[in-house]
């Protein structure tokens, strides 16, 4: 048996363990950590000067200090010291000072993006995958300088929101 999970390095407690509350605890306070994470902004690469219990950053990469060697980790604030969680991926945290999701994708932390193959409101898909592109209007015999203009608004705005190529 391992001394801890192995998605976030919970520590389990062990048969004949003294002090088994300090594990419990510990484990308390990952967990309440990564349970709808929320990060106080961007990954940093300093700890800040004076954080409050509870608070958790997201250390980024060639981090100093108390963070050193903790790169792309959850690290919480607690009354202990900093304690931190690698992330897996998929695992989000929500970015408190830009209002956006991060999410690990396993080589970084990708901010304000959310992944889906459709966006469904109301039982009605608005949003599916991207489409080819579509040619602005040319030749033919009657030319409507108007009717092109508002064809080729049209496709701006399809390719502004990433709709189409």
């Amino acid at each position: 048996m391992t001394d801890a999970t192995p998605r976030f390095a919970l520590p389990f407690i062990l048969p004949g363990q003294a002090q088994k509350e300090l594990f419990h605890n510990e484990a308390i306070v990952l967990a309440d950590a990564l349970m709808h994470a929320a990060a106080e902004g961007a990954p940093q690469v300093e700890a800040p000067a004076d954080p409050s219990p509870g608070q958790c950053w997201i250390v980024a990469a060639a981090a100093a200090g108390p963070w050193d060697g903790r790169d792309h980790a959850l690290a919480v604030w607690t009354e202990g010291g900093w304690r931190f969680a690698a992330p897996t991926p998929g695992m989000t945290a929500w970015n408190k000072a830009e209002g956006t999701w991060l999410i690990w994708s396993g080589p970084s932390w990708r901010s304000g993006e959310v992944p889906a193959a459709k966006l469904v409101i109301g039982g009605q898909q608005v949003v599916g995958q991207r489409q080819p592109a579509v040619p602005s209007p040319s030749g033919g015999t009657t030319i409507d300088a108007e009717a092109r203009l508002a064809i080729d608004a049209l496709i701006v705005a399809l390719r502004s929101h990433g709709l189409i190529d």
